[in-house]
């Protein structure tokens, strides 16, 4: 099954999709103060709805609450079991958005202390000061809600073909990007740290495994560039960057370390999923078979609607 990929500019709407970036770090710092940690910090990111992007069910004394982005009716939500409480998105400042999102909790009952700046982006702003005018425009989040959609779709369909260690399909706020990533099952090297506003020990205990991680990272704040789709192993396999991978459109990035297809390709390519899935699985193959993977233990064929899967 296909959806409409619609077409994604940075001219047009990076803007946009800049603001939510930061708007995104406020929800994820709450489960990131209230939530026990768990591996990799998978407890602290968003994830896919039909609307737009959700935190998990976060537990406090007394019920669970969750936080969205709803970029459908384009609000910023709290729901717990008997309320449902909105503010508005629109233009604004940073320090306007956290204003009222923390107004809303603090009305809903919870007094919740986050660590008040964004993470891996540089300058790191605290956000109840950052009062430069942000653009927030309905059509452009709107392509963003589809575009990740879209991608969230085709990697959930990607999971499906392993059985070893993965993480969910869910969504880093503080990078801004839908990811998904398969272990080796192996401890990996300490990672040097490094990452721009973020605890080395937060890094290192995320990349404490072989891994190979795919995404999509639409644009965002601290960085030009995007929309594309992007494949990394850490710790590289020697030759990983000489690998051939596909589509024709996909190039090695050193600059960032990874594979990279740019979005328009996959919007505009025949069979916009197969060239995606083209790209997730022989960067994966590449990062597999040049580390030694066991790979006839850790795959199995792509998941089919209502067939389980044959043991």
């Amino acid at each position: 099954m296909t959806g409409a990929w619609p077409s994604l500019s940075a001219a047009r709407d990076r803007p946009t999709i800049v603001a939510l970036h930061l708007f995104s770090q406020v929800l994820g710092k709450v489960p990131t103060a209230l939530l026990p940690w768990r591996n990799h910090g998978w407890h602290l990111t968003l994830h896919v709805t039909a609307r737009g992007l959700t935190t998990e069910p976060i537990y406090v004394p007394g019920g669970v609450f969750t936080l969205a982005l709803d970029l459908a009716e384009h609000q910023f939500v709290y729901e717990d079991s008997g309320r449902r409480m909105t503010a508005p998105l629109g233009p604004m400042s940073v320090a306007d958005f956290h204003a009222r999102a923390m107004n809303i909790l603090a009305g809903a009952g919870h007094k919740v202390r986050i660590h008040g700046a964004p993470n891996e982006v540089d300058p790191a702003i605290p956000f109840a000061e950052d009062r430069a005018p942000r653009t927030y425009d309905r059509d452009s989040a709107a392509r963003l809600l589809g575009a990740v959609q879209n991608a969230d779709r085709v990697f959930r369909l990607f999971r499906s073909g392993f059985l070893g260690k993965a993480s969910p399909v869910h969504f880093f706020w503080g990078s801004f990007d839908l990811a998904v990533t398969r272990f080796s099952g192996r401890p990996a090297p300490l990672h040097p740290g490094g990452i721009p506003n973020l605890p080395d020990a937060v890094t290192r205990e995320a990349y404490s495994h072989e891994e190979a991680s795919a995404g999509f990272w639409p644009g965002g704040a601290g960085a030009e560039g995007g929309p594309f789709f992007y494949s990394y192993a850490y710790p590289a396999p020697d030759g990983f960057a000489e690998a051939t991978v596909g589509p024709e459109a996909a190039r090695w990035d050193a600059a960032l370390g990874e594979f990279v297809l740019d979005y328009e390709a996959v919007r505009t390519a025949a069979d916009p999923d197969g060239a995606l899935l083209r790209f997730l699985s022989s960067t994966y193959e590449a990062a597999a078979d040049l580390a030694a993977w066991d790979r006839a233990a850790l795959e199995c064929p792509i998941g089919r609607p209502g067939v389980p899967r044959q043991v």
